[in-house]
């Protein structure tokens, strides 16, 4: 078990996109960005702490920085790790705010 400081620091916000809702809608699964060095049991741990659900399974990917010119400079984006957790039979979670 983690300390509880650090689970509230694993999850950054919700991953509002087109295809997360969609993921949500058919799968129920819900998609988060989290830290780059967290681990599928922190994410499980600290999505269960806040949201008071189950889960079931989590999988989360690697998203590379986009490539970006700026005039003459080349640079580019921070890379971030995305996380996909389905929750268990019975279990929701609802980021609107509305009841």
């Amino acid at each position: 078990m983690k300390p509880v400081g650090r689970l509230m620091q694993v999850l950054l916000r919700p991953h509002l996109s087109e295809k997360s809702t969609l993921v949500a809608e058919k799968n129920r699964q819900y998609v988060f960005c989290v830290v780059s060095d967290a681990t599928k049991p922190e994410i499980k741990q600290a999505v269960e702490a806040m949201f008071a659900v189950k889960v079931n399974d989590v999988q989360v990917a690697n998203v590379k920085g986009k490539k970006r010119n700026f005039r003459q400079m080349a640079g580019a984006r921070k890379g971030w790790k995305k996380a996909y957790v389905s929750l268990q039979e019975g279990y929701d979670i609802d980021f609107t705010g509305t009841k």
